[in-house]
């Protein structure tokens, strides 16, 4: 088991109501876990600065398969990145929209730059990369 410190810290007195509030709203049942939690999110983001350190990601696309020549392009670009993309789900939306759900590891750089190329990709409708971690350096 690891061993666990306790610290206080000081905030003003709307700061904490706001934060309680936030708290309750996100399902939180206690301070401890929603800034452990806070902490961990601050603690991924710094990884990602990091352009040689492996992490992990999602990357989400909707977009027309009717669009001319784009899933074939989107598919093209995937197979040259294949050696990040550990998985891709597509999803029929409605008669017209898809989403492509793509599950990257890799280097933080090779991450976005292969998330950028898709996401730039005329007539594709949304997108977002959402950052992760591999879990190895966070507690």
């Amino acid at each position: 088991m690891e061993k666990i410190i306790r610290f206080s810290i000081s905030l003003e007195l709307d700061l904490s109501k706001k934060f309680d509030q936030w708290m309750k709203k996100n399902g939180y049942d206690n301070r401890s876990e929603a800034i452990r939690d806070l902490i961990r999110d601050k603690l991924v983001e710094e990884e990602w600065k990091d352009e040689n350190k492996e992490v992990v990601a999602v990357l989400s696309l909707v977009y027309d398969h009717e669009s001319r020549e784009l899933p074939e392009v989107l598919t093209s670009i995937q197979h040259e990145f294949y050696n990040l993309i550990l998985s891709s789900t597509h999803v029929h939306l409605d008669k017209h929209n898809c989403l492509e759900a793509i599950i990257l590891k890799g280097k933080a750089g090779q991450i976005k730059k292969v998330a950028n190329k898709l996401l730039s990709q005329r007539r594709v409708k949304h997108g977002r990369l959402v950052l992760s971690t591999t879990g190895k350096d966070i507690a």
